[in-house]
């Protein structure tokens, strides 16, 4: 989980490559209305994202009563909305990368063929509620490259 331009596509790719674990994007589960509304630089709301969310519990919940593991690329900036995905599994791990808004500043502006402007950052920043102890994150700096991201990942979930 995290803002736009932190790493989670890549890293859940790789992730998902070394544990053999199948893999999906949130962001490909989005409606046609919430990729143009971002498009068009407007921030998306939480009546806009709460339809997705129900369909990447809904990834989520079928991998958990299949006693299937999965990884999730998906910005779960707020709390309520992890708590959503953690209803459709209650052993789900969150890892929050997280990182530096000049970082991610820099890496979307060298981000080519995504939805996702810029200048939706500050929105998504505005809207960010890091995940607490309670919620048992898994916290990685996006500073480091993604192999090590992917290794501090598998030393928190003891693999």
């Amino acid at each position: 989980m995290g803002v736009s331009g932190c790493g989670k596509t890549t890293i859940g790719l790789l992730l998902a490559e070394r544990t053999r674990w199948p893999f999906v994007d949130a962001d490909e589960m989005h409606p046609i209305a919430n990729i143009e509304k971002m498009k068009s630089g407007i921030p998306l709301t939480d009546e806009d994202r709460w339809p997705w969310l129900e369909q990447v519990a809904a990834w989520i919940a079928e991998r958990y009563a299949a006693g299937e593991p999965g990884v999730v690329a998906c910005s779960a900036l707020k709390r309520a909305y992890r708590d959503l995905l953690r209803q459709a599994d209650p052993d789900l791990r969150v890892v929050y990368l997280e990182g530096e808004r000049d970082l991610l500043e820099k890496r979307l502006a060298h981000r080519h063929g995504h939805f996702f402007p810029r200048k939706l950052l500050d929105a998504q920043l505005a809207d960010l509620e890091e995940p607490t102890p309670d919620e048992n994150p898994i916290v990685v700096s996006i500073g480091q490259s993604p192999e090590e991201a992917v290794e501090s990942i598998l030393a928190a979930l003891g693999r």
